[in-house]
């Protein structure tokens, strides 16, 4: 494996923009000319304007602007706009005057954490000509502990505008700090490759291995080197490769080539060696970017979609998340384990379950491991969540179909209560009610979690996610979202607020009058904004801790309040008993028609009414102007015939 070719920042159409700062009189604006002009410049002014550097300076052909700073206190404002719109930072330091050495740990690193300033900086020590040799103290030993202190520190370099000694390098490392940075790549503490890096290399190695082997075979190597430098490497390239590689590390090559250990340490062994750019060619030239993610352009679109439609995967992209299911299913057990599902998505940038919402969304067994119906629902759940992240990691994960075949989104929901029918096989049911109606407990059941005396209170909003058996044996994904009491004002000050629900379960505990007329307020709430919208949704109400003595009133109210607003009577449950009642296939069956089960309001009944009253008006004019339309017709044949006759 060679280095060479180019490879350019995301922005690199707009070039890269280099601000130069440091105490007065450090030489930064004879560093900038010089570095221009390409000669030492007898009148300097105070301020330089933008400088554009010759591209051919460099070998990317990169376009590089230098911005020249005042360091007075007048023009602080300004300096600190030029700074936070760098994409590097040169600071100067007089070799001559050690105090503007000092300056660099006790005000300007500072002062650009302070400000925000999160771009790769070079420290320049300048006028190197005017330093006493017999004074002089090696870089390494004064900046080291400075570059321990400020890990942003990229290189630090001394040179001479006068003598021209190191004055392209200083914008070279600026340049390349910018297009090939360390920190994605390289912990300088560690000195290993991070993560993220990891898995990005691991990803290119496996998609270089067509015969899946586990090594690149010479053959590989070579197509690989072609892609990514154009051009071949010789057959006593490749040997030199390897026995580099053997001899450092000895699983590093094997029978079949060069083994994904072997293709990681050349990787660490460039980025020792200051070779960065060809780690960053071979990221590029496979679509990533400089957060070590693919870049846009290599996933999925931006999606055109209503409030009320949602996103699903395709039958094609199942059927791909059932063979890999079954490949990283290693020991056969019908479940994938902690470790398992790590090498799932070990060419990924990291686990995208691994923390809220998807974390302990779904159902596990008791060896802590995911079914494949838990699996397969973690995913509807992150595509009806964030289908571009869905997608992005069916891509990290193998994936290699037209990431547009990977997701469909549904009919509007609108549109579905006019055909009276759902055509999704994912629903997403919020769950509503007081504080210790017993919500959670309903979510925790429903991936079969142990029921817990202990009352822990809801923060924020909570997901689990399973399928759903059917009737007729097909399985239906269900996505339940607890609503924290709290939350639901703020929820509903939006429009859109009810358009991904679609299904709302309302939890009250049967065994509290006060918990049953909350819980009734809220219906009442979310059915009112649902009409006012025009997002209504299908309710339930659901009577929880059925094996409590319920309160005195409680048919009578639960009965004439479903009457009222003609949705089902309540299901009562018991989740301390197991006793379910069938809850989440109705819920499913509720989402499937959602032409029923919408709970009308008083309101909502006038506003109906209303309309009728009007339409049925509207009718009655638009009626009597017909009549007299052909009234006035058949005059008019009348009065024509009679003029005809006479």
């Amino acid at each position: 494996m060679a280095g060479g070719g180019s490879a350019a920042k995301s922005s690199s159409t707009a070039g890269v923009r280099i601000v130069v700062a440091g105490d007065r009189g450090t030489g930064k604006s004879s560093l900038i000319i010089t570095a221009a002009a390409e000669s030492f410049p007898t009148n300097v002014p105070p301020v330089l304007p933008p400088t554009r550097l010759p591209e051919d300076m460099f070998p990317e052909h990169v376009p590089v602007t230098v911005i020249d700073t005042s360091s007075s206190l007048e023009n602080r404002g300004k300096l600190a706009d030029e700074l936070k719109r760098a994409d590097a930072v040169v600071l100067t330091y007089a070799c001559d005057e050690p105090s503007t050495l000092d300056r660099l740990s006790t005000f300007w690193l500072p002062e650009l954490r302070r400000l925000e300033v999160k771009v790769p900086v070079i420290v320049a020590g300048c006028k190197l000509d005017l330093r006493d040799d017999q004074q002089a103290i090696s870089l390494e030993l004064v900046m080291s502990p400075i570059m321990q202190q400020f890990r942003e520190i990229e290189t630090c370099i001394e040179c001479s505008a006068y003598k021209h000694i190191q004055i392209p390098e200083v914008f070279y490392y600026a340049q390349k700090a910018v297009l090939h940075p360390t920190a994605p790549l390289f912990d300088q503490e560690a000195q290993t490759l991070k993560p993220r890096c990891v898995r990005a290399l691991k990803r290119i190695f496996i998609l270089c291995d067509h015969d899946r082997d586990g090594a690149l075979s010479d053959a590989e190597l070579n197509d690989f080197q072609v892609k990514c430098f154009n051009a071949p490497l010789q057959p006593s390239e490749i040997v030199g490769v390897k026995r580099v590689v053997q001899e450092k590390l000895p699983e590093g090559v094997n029978e079949n080539g060069l083994t994904l250990t072997g293709f990681l340490f050349l990787h660490a062994l460039f980025i020792e060696k200051g070779r960065l750019e060809t780690t960053w060619t071979v990221l590029r030239k496979y679509g990533y970017n400089n957060d070590i993610r693919l870049g846009d352009d290599q996933l999925l679109a931006p999606i055109k979609r209503t409030p009320d439609q949602s996103v699903e995967l395709t039958s094609e992209a199942v059927e791909f998340l059932r063979g890999v299911f079954t490949l990283f299913d290693s020991d056969g057990d019908g479940a994938l384990n902690a470790h398992e599902l790590e090498d799932l998505f070990s060419t990924a940038p990291e686990s995208p379950w691994s923390e809220a919402p998807y974390a302990n969304a779904a159902e596990i067994n008791a060896l802590g491991g995911l079914s494949l119906d838990g699996f397969l629902s973690q995913w509807a759940f992150m595509t009806i969540l964030d289908p571009v992240l869905s997608v992005e990691n069916l891509i990290y994960i193998g994936y290699a179909g037209d990431p547009s075949s990977a997701v469909r989104v549904t009919r509007k929901r609108r549109v579905d209560r006019k055909k009276q029918s759902s055509d999704r096989n994912v629903f997403q049911c919020f769950v509503f009610g007081p504080k210790e109606a017993g919500k959670s407990s309903l979510l925790h059941s429903f991936v079969g979690r142990q029921f817990s005396e202990v009352y822990t209170p809801t923060t924020e909003d909570r997901f689990t996610v399973n399928t759903v058996d059917q009737p007729d044996g097909t399985k239906k994904t269900l996505i339940l979202r607890e609503i924290p009491e709290d939350a639901i004002g703020k929820l509903l000050i939006h429009k859109d607020a009810l358009a991904a629900c679609d299904v709302a379960v309302f939890v009250h505990d049967s065994s509290n009058g006060s918990s049953w007329i909350r819980a009734t307020e809220l219906l009442v709430e979310v059915a009112s904004h649902g009409e006012s919208t025009g997002y209504e949704v299908p309710c339930l109400i659901v009577a929880a801790k059925d094996d409590l003595e319920p309160y005195p009133t409680a048919i009578q109210d639960s009965t004439r309040v479903s009457q009222d607003m003609g949705i089902e009577a309540p299901i009562p449950i018991s989740t301390k008993l197991g006793d379910f009642n069938n809850v989440f296939r109705r819920t499913v069956r509720a989402a499937e028609h959602p032409h029923l089960s919408i709970p009308e309001t008083e309101a909502g009944k006038t506003r109906k009414q209303y309309h009728r009253v009007l339409n049925r008006s509207l009718m009655v004019v638009s009626v009597g102007a017909a009549v007299a339309i052909v009234g006035l017709a058949a005059y008019r044949v009348y009065a024509t015939r009679k003029n005809t006759s006479s």
